[in-house]
């Protein structure tokens, strides 16, 4: 196994847009055809769109797109560029009076930084289409990354910077990749537990635990509201259908757990796309493996690449004072 560059994987182009003033972004994956996708949603409060067509109980085999998109549900409006954009060019599912562009969209909670009433829209979706490319793709705060936060337990006022990342891997001949926009509520880890990025101490000097104040919190529950939601998709050459995809989504969550501290919680719409974007014979274990190691990797690119913004500091500020 051998680490490559996500656009390695191939079968799809990624294209961001962003406002960095308004502390908001999107982030657009264009499949070159349609694609077989799944969805694995863990936690407690997403906003999406289009999101049921990848149920394998519902007839779509594939979709064009997933867009990825701060703004809370307000940005579920974006999906409406890609669309325009794949219909200009005659892309979409064939219905037999017009081809209906299929784009799945989820949305973290990007508010709390920036302007709350600038959200990603119509018109910057198209704009990340219209980037979109097979180039090396650009991390940290970028597109959906742009407003993205980590550590919010007690409030922005502790949190710390965070952005999108990406990591793929080559085993043989399977290729896959991870993309994510991490906005967690808890705290950002390394591979030996100890905090990358996340939660900071009362004096702001250095990295606290989410965990160890959520556990002293126990007789005194708290209102975790405070804006949050990671978002990933996955990316494979391998030939799986959409309830194999479904499986893959599901194994990479593992990814998420290794890497953020509390996950999955009430407070966090945590959602992962899988999509098969190639013809390679392959095995769902293999590549669920494959890409929760990806997306473990590909979260902790997310705070190394990320730039202090919004007064919140990043990981690079940090780094070897935790």
């Amino acid at each position: 196994m051998r680490e490559i560059d996500i656009m390695e994987v191939g079968g799809f182009r990624v294209g961001h847009a962003q406002d960095p003033e308004g502390g908001t972004g999107c982030t657009v994956i264009l499949c070159d055809r349609m694609s077989p996708a799944g969805l694995d949603v863990r936690g407690g409060g997403p906003a999406s769109r289009e999101s049921q067509i990848l149920n394998p109980l519902m007839d779509a085999q594939g979709i064009n797109a997933v867009l990825l998109a701060g703004g809370s549900a307000f940005g579920l409006d974006a999906a409406g560029g890609v669309q325009r954009y794949l219909e200009e060019r005659d892309i979409g599912f064939e219905t037999g009076v017009a081809k209906v562009p299929l784009v799945s969209q989820s949305c973290l909670f990007d508010l709390g930084v920036g302007s709350k009433d600038v959200r990603p829209d119509r018109a910057m979706a198209y704009a990340a289409c219209q980037a979109a490319s097979r180039e090396s793709t650009a991390q940290g705060n970028v597109g959906a990354g742009t407003g993205c936060s980590v550590g919010k337990y007690r409030g922005m006022g502790r949190a710390m910077k965070s952005g999108f990342g990406t990591y793929a891997v080559q085993a043989g001949d399977l290729k896959v990749g991870a993309l994510v926009a991490v906005n967690a509520l808890g705290d950002v880890c390394g591979p030996d537990g100890t905090p990358m990025a996340g939660l900071r101490n009362p004096e702001g000097t250095g990295l606290g635990s989410t965990l160890e104040e959520l556990f002293g919190d126990l007789s005194h529950p708290r209102n975790l509201f405070t804006g949050n939601t990671t978002l990933g998709v996955v990316v494979t050459n391998a030939r799986l259908d959409k309830t194999r995809l479904c499986k893959v989504a599901g194994m990479t969550h593992n990814g998420y757990a290794r890497a953020i501290r509390p996950v999955h919680t009430t407070a966090d719409g945590d959602s992962i796309y899988a999509l098969s974007v190639g013809d390679l014979p392959g095995d769902v274990n293999a590549v669920g493996a494959l890409a929760a190691w990806a997306m473990e990797r590909a979260i902790r690119q997310a705070v190394r690449t990320a730039e202090s913004a919004y007064g919140l500091p990043a990981w690079k500020d940090f780094a070897g004072r935790a």
